[in-house]
Parts: structure tokens; sequence; C-alpha cells
């Protein structure tokens, strides 16, 4: 390893740590030691450490602490003559160089409120383009990609591309594998960030495209998040810094690429990032750590060419990804899907209720339909004009398959929504006879028409689910008299296939289904998912898991034979505790569903809601992961899936799907949704329609109505009171501890 390698980390760390130094003595001076310190909206403190070190950094005067650490780990100058650079001074320069700027980052919280916007989407109009630290509901949001494979990754870019045009060639050739860029620090007076702006390119979560902030100590941002993942999903625990770094290393395939001149700041930063196994891939001539040790492969690659980047660093890391190729005009992958079509970018719309818009997807017989065949009814957008407009749609697409079966038609149907989001410059949201497209006029600029609607469907059908598909026919229909007829035909269709799950009941099937997607970040997870409890995630329900058996027999989703019902109330199967054990590698040996009192299924950080006893108030609550306020049993959601997530099995706590509120088996074992006492305002809006009609088969049309949410309160004795005064059903049940 080179000396000079070691001579610019080194002093880049005693740079920065006698600059946050400074700066930590002026904010004690101005704000005193009592000043909250904080990333807001998020759990974990500052996470990288409270990770590493197990310290909670609550105010100025837990940062002294830390930064007293922080000197003490800056290792002795490179020496002029007889100097050994080895690797260790170096990780522990660059650990303390991420340490301090954590704390820097947090200051600047304090000093300018708003510096960093937070959101999800950047402010254009008003300059606001930095988002700073994630806050826990997008780390939620975006961590499970990571999780379920969506996301294989992570590029932090530091620095600035020579120009913008090729700024945004590396990063939709980064998107087009579906990796999120990380982005942070400045170089000739700009940064990537505002290349891929000037170049047109959308920016922000929504894209992949995330820019963190213009100083080179943004980069905490990005490790944060990996180490926040650590602990939210793997149930890694604070301070255990050996796991934490490993479980980067192993899952969170992340590497870093510098661009530009890169000076002893940047090295002491690409220092502290080969700890977490993140190499650092560079465009300029720069000393290079070629030997392995702590990275997979090499942990600094110099000289690299901007055409050659992306493949360089996903080889050097280690890390698979693949292009998807559909037959299309544009380029195509999932870290497309967020992209949003203005009203200035727009050609045409379909739906969105100013027209209809219908999707259909229905089985055929073998020799009925033409693979391959797309055929449009009405006008195509190149009968609209320069000017575009709007049009209605109908898109039926006909399947056929020797394995295919008509439960499995939702199940498509669903991934219209994805598929023809993955199209750069093309917007899709809702589905069903509500869905909604917007065509950009860059896409449309490049050839897209109708038909590639139905080449997108076509291709990725095939590619997704052939095990199950040989054909598959697309017809789009804009004409308005067959777009009603289509969508009437449509709406019989969805009727007939909500009636048939809604009627499924768990004692009628003796095969539930395994869901081990998680385990890839929570190793001790396992989810099974039976007719009446979904997956806890919200992503998957029993006919999911049956098609994903079906179309993968080697994939997460495995069949299990439940056997003997061991407890019925309790919902406990001895298949189940046989596959349960194995799968955990013997960490659990039995659950049950329909409980959270009694040996409650295990819970992943993937999990929309999560639910817990209040037994001041003889009930349960539930909170999902997109509301960040106080609970009633003391806990928001972040710190509740802290304690208890990771694959744990935790008496009086359990994880579940928003819809699994509403199921029938819900809780039943603990009395079932009559013990619900408290949800979130929003969660209760979004499940009204479930709740009323649960409400009524359970003799309670009311029970929507008596259920507390945030604005009667979030403590334990206010919600008690309300629910005296409406005359919750709970509190004439058996006590819920007994």
């Amino acid at each position: 390893m080179s000396k000079l390698v070691a001579f610019a980390a080194i002093q880049g760390a005693y740079n920065i740590v006698s600059k946050v130094e400074g700066i930590y003595n002026r904010a004690v001076e101005q704000y005193g030691p009592e000043q909250k310190l904080e990333f807001p909206n998020t759990a974990y403190y500052l996470p990288i450490i409270y990770s590493l070190l197990g310290i909670p950094v609550k105010n100025l005067e837990d940062a002294g602490k830390v930064l007293e650490i922080c000197r003490k780990l800056l290792p002795d100058h490179v020496q002029r003559i007889h100097h050994l650079p080895y690797l260790g001074p170096l990780l522990d320069a660059g650990m303390s160089t991420l340490f301090a700027e954590e704390i820097h980052e947090a200051i600047r919280y304090v000093d300018d409120p708003d510096f960093y916007l937070p959101s999800e989407d950047c402010d254009l109009e008003n300059g606001r383009i930095w988002l700073g630290a994630a806050d826990d509901t997008i780390m939620r949001k975006r961590g499970v990609e990571f999780v379920d494979g969506s996301a294989p990754g992570f590029a932090a870019i530091v620095g600035a591309a020579p120009d913008p045009e090729t700024a945004k060639e590396i990063a939709e050739e980064y998107q087009r594998r579906n990796l999120y860029v990380f982005m942070c620090a400045n170089q000739n007076g700009t940064t990537f960030t505002e290349q891929l702006i000037e170049a047109g390119v959308q920016i922000g979560w929504n894209t992949r495209l995330v820019p963190f902030g213009p100083d080179i100590s943004a980069a905490v941002f990005a490790l944060g998040f990996a180490n926040r993942a650590a602990m939210a999903f793997g149930g890694v625990r604070p301070g255990d810094y050996e796991r934490i770094l490993m479980y980067n290393k192993d899952r969170v395939f992340a590497f870093v690429n510098a661009l530009g001149d890169v000076g002893a700041e940047w090295a002491a930063n690409a220092a502290g990032c080969v700890n977490w196994g993140f190499p650092t891939i560079a465009d300029t001539d720069i000393p290079e750590i070629l030997p392995t040790g702590v990275c997979t492969y090499e942990h600094v690659v110099a000289n690299v060419a901007h055409k050659d980047m992306v493949q360089k660093s996903v080889e050097v890391r280690g890390l698979k990804t693949v292009i998807t190729k559909v037959d299309i005009p544009l380029s195509y992958g999932a870290a497309f899907e967020g992209e949003r079509i203005r009203k200035d970018d727009l050609f045409v719309e379909f739906g969105g209720g100013k027209t209809q818009a219908t999707e259909l997807v229905e089985m055929a017989d073998m020799d009925a339909i033409e693979d391959g065949k797309i055929t449009i009814e009405g006008n195509d957008i190149t009968d609209l004009g320069d000017e575009g407009g709007r049009l209605p749609l109908g898109i039926f697409v006909k399947v056929a398959g020797r394995k295919m079966q008509p439960d499995f038609e939702p199940i498509l149907e669903r991934q219209i929504h994805h598929l023809i989001n993955y199209a750069q410059g093309i917007m899709h949201i809702g589905q069903r006879d509500i869905a909604w497209i917007r065509l950009g006029r860059p896409a449309v600029d490049k050839g897209f028409t109708l038909k590639d609607i139905g080449q997108i469907i076509h291709d990725m059908f095939h590619k997704d689910f052939g095990s199950i598909l040989d054909k598959v026919e697309v017809t789009l229909i804009t004409d308005e008299k067959e777009v009603e007829k289509f969508t009437e035909k449509a709406k019989a269709a969805y009727k007939a296939r909500d009636s048939r799950v809604e009627n499924m009941t768990d004692e009628a099937e003796e095969i539930f289904y395994s869901c081990t997607l998680c385990q890839s970040f929570a190793p001790t997870h396992v989810c099974v998912v039976s007719p009446e409890r979904t997956g806890l995630c919200g992503a998957y329900n029993w006919m999911d898991c049956k098609a994903s058996y079906e179309i993968n027999p080697t994939g997460p989703n495995q069949p299990i034979e439940k056997g003997e019902c061991l407890d019925e109330v309790f919902g406990n199967w001895a298949g189940v505790n046989e596959f349960v054990s194995k799968a955990s590698r013997g960490a659990v040996e039995s659950y049950n569903f329909y409980s959270l009192l009694n040996e409650p299924m295990t819970t992943c950080g993937c999990c929309e809601c999560i639910a817990a006893v209040l037994p001041t108030c003889n009930g349960i609550m539930t909170v999902h992961r997109d509301y960040t306020g106080e609970t009633p049993c003391g806990m928001k959601f972040t710190t509740l899936a802290g304690v208890m997530g990771g694959g744990q099995s935790s008496p009086g706590f359990v994880g579940h799907s928003k819809y699994n509120v509403i199921q029938r088996k819900y809780v039943s074992g603990d009395g079932g949704l009559l013990r619900m006492v408290w949800m979130p305002k929003s969660l209760k809006e979004e499940l009204k329609e479930g709740l009323e009609r649960r409400g009524e088969e359970l003799g309670v049309p009311d029970l929507i109505e008596k259920i507390a949410d945030e604005t009667v309160g979030t403590d334990e004795a206010t919600v008690l009171e309300f629910l005296q005064k409406v005359g919750h059903p709970a509190l004439e049940m058996d006590p819920i501890t007994g």
C-alpha cells in the first residue's frame, strides 16, 4: 500500500476532527451543552455513532464525549522514513472522520434548520435540492427495496463529472441497473447533483438519485442509512460494531465513486468507507490499494474512464446486476418507477379522472390467442398531432399457459402498474378501473407509442412469468364507447375475484406458504402466509405466494403442509412449526398466527404495521410506518421496530400488514378486532370501508368511531377516558393480560 494513501487519509482525518472541534466549541458557547442534537424524524440518534459505539448522542454534551474518542482514534502522522503504512491506522482515521462529520452535520441542523429539505423530492423552484438524512418513513420504505432485492445496492458519488452529459450517462446507467445513487461533495464549483439538474434529470428518492448534501461531510447520511438498515431490518444491536460492519459488507452492496481531484478530506472519508467493506473507484490518478482484505476485492481503484465507471464499480464490489431489455425506444428499469410527468412535460394522459382508464388480465385457451399480437382499437397517440391531449384507455391482456390458473389473473394484473412505470418518461398510477397513465413529451419524441405499452407487457410477462405463461396478447382500446363496454366487463371480473378471495379461510386450505425474502436482512425471520393472514410487509397474500411458487419453485415462497392443528384458537400447526424451526435455524421453534400475547409470529423491519398491548385499556393499538408521531404504548413506530424487529417473536407485540387488520382472523386468539382501541387517523381513513364492514359483522356497526386516534390522545390515560365515554366493547371483555 502506498505511503501517499496513508499520509493523505490520516492528514485528512486530523483536518476534519480539528475543524469539527472548532465548530463544536462555537456551538457550545452559542447554544449551551444541553442543546438537543438529532437528525429530524429519525430513530437511532446519530446512527453511525450509535450503531458502532452504542452512544446515544442526544445533545452537545454527548457529542463532546464522542469528539474525545475521535481524537484518541487518530493514528500517528506518517513519518518521512521508516513508516509502515498498514491498513489498520487508515481504518481508525476513517472512522474518526465519520464520527466527527456526523456531529458536524447534526450541528448544521441546529445552525440552519432549513438547509436540508425533509422530503423525498427536491424543491427546484425554491432552490432547495439537499435532502439530508432520510427520515424514518423514507428509510423504511426504501430499505424494503434493499431487503427484497429490487435495489441491489447503492453508489455513493462524491464530486462532479467533467460535464452534465457525462453525469447523466453515469446516473442513468446506474438507474438501468436499479441501483440507488447517493450524492454529496463538490468539485470545481459544482456538484454531481447540480449537473443532473442542468441535464434535465429528475432527482430525489423517487428516481433513486438522492442529493444528500453539497459537502463531503454529507457522506455520513449514506453510511448512516446503511447502519440504520442493519439495526431496523437485521436486528443488530447498537454498539455491536463488528456485526454492524460485517452486516454491511455481506448484505449492503455499496461503493464510492470519487469524481475529480481527491484531496486529503476525501481520502479520509474513503478510508472510513473501507470499514464498511465499501471500496472507492476513482476517475483520477490516485494511489491504489489493490490487495483484498477488508473489502471483498480491491479497496481503492484509480484511473477508471467514465464510460467504464459503472461496470468497473459493480465488478470491484462483487455485485451482480441485470439490465432488463425491452423492445421499446426508452431506457427501462425499476429506478425510473418514481418519475413524475409534470404538466409542462406532458404529451398525453389516460384516466386520472379526466378520462376512463381500465386494466384487465384474463386467462384464455391456448389456441384462442396469438402470442405477441398487439392490437390498437381506436386512435394511437400519433393521431393527436403535435399538441397531444387526452384519451380513454382500456388495456386488455389475454394470457395462456399450461400452468396458468384463473387465480393468477389479479396477480399479473397488479404487475402492469410497475412494468409500465419502469419505462423512462412514463408515469402510471392506480390499478383496475382507476388507472392513470401519463406519457412525457421526451418519450414520445423518441418514438414511444401505444404499441410500446403492449410491448412492455408482452416482454415483461414472458420474462417474469415465463414458467406459467406461454402466450401473451394485448389489446389497447382508445375508442370511448368501447372503453365503456370493456370497463363494465372488467368490473364484473373484479367482483367475482374479490368474492373468491374474501371467502377463503385458513381452515379450508391445507397448504400455507412461506416467505423468506427478508432473511437476506433478518436471518431468523420466517413469515408464513395463510388465506387469512397476509404477509406482514403487505406485498404478499396467499394467492401471490402460490403464484410465486409456480413461477419459481426454489424461491422464497415454499408450500407448507400445515399438518395437525395444535391450537385452533391461537392458530398453531405442527407442520408450520416444523418448517419455521428449520428455516430459522432453530432460533424459533413455534409461533401462533392469531395472537400477539402468546408466541406471536416473528417480525421484520419490513412490516407495514406493529400492534402492541395497552393493558390499562384492556385492548391493543396498532401503528403504521407512515405515522411518525407518538403512540399510547410510549414508543413511535421506529422505536417499536427497533425493539422487536429483526426476526424476533416478542409477546405483547407483533408486526402485520395494513390489510390484516380487517381480515377475520386478526389477533382473534386475543379477542380480535374488538380489542382495537387506538390507531392513527390516517390508517383509520385508509381502512375505513373494511373497518365498517367488520364492525357490522361483529355486531358493533360504529366500531370505527369508537377507536381512538392521535386527535383523541397519545397516552393510555387519555385513550381510556375516551373509551369509557364512547362505550368501547374492549372494556367489557376478559382481561387481556389474564
